[in-house]
């Protein structure tokens, strides 16, 4: 599944970086210490946050995250939405909270295949 198919599935807006809406989807992480998401995300992960800055940018690059997701409305500010659009990673705003958009991922086949 890639960016652009969870973003139609589940009604995301897409705010920045809509280059980057075919990358593949290996799974998902959440979390908003940056320091955390360096260490324990994956790459092609899909990222669940409320952090918005261009920080989360730059992490999303390092670690190859196919995209951020902000939750609970949060929305980017106009430098953190160039800087995605520049790097080519999407970010997509959902309402939800973690714990319900997680749900709603897993349901939707991402991150309940075997191990």
């Amino acid at each position: 599944m890639n960016v652009k198919e969870i973003q139609a599935l589940l009604g995301l807006a897409v705010v920045a970086g809509k280059k980057g809406l075919d990358h593949e989807v290996t799974g998902g992480y959440c979390g908003d210490l940056l320091s955390d998401v360096m260490a324990n995300s994956t790459k092609g992960a899909v990222w669940l946050t409320i952090q918005g800055h261009q920080n989360s940018v730059a992490v999303a690059v390092l670690k190859e995250l196919s995209a951020i997701i902000l939750l609970n409305g949060h929305i980017p500010d106009e430098d953190t939405k160039s800087k995605a659009d520049e790097e080519g990673i999407p970010i997509l705003l959902s309402p939800l909270p973690a714990f319900q958009l997680i749900c709603r991922l897993y349901e939707a086949g991402i991150g309940n295949k075997a191990v």
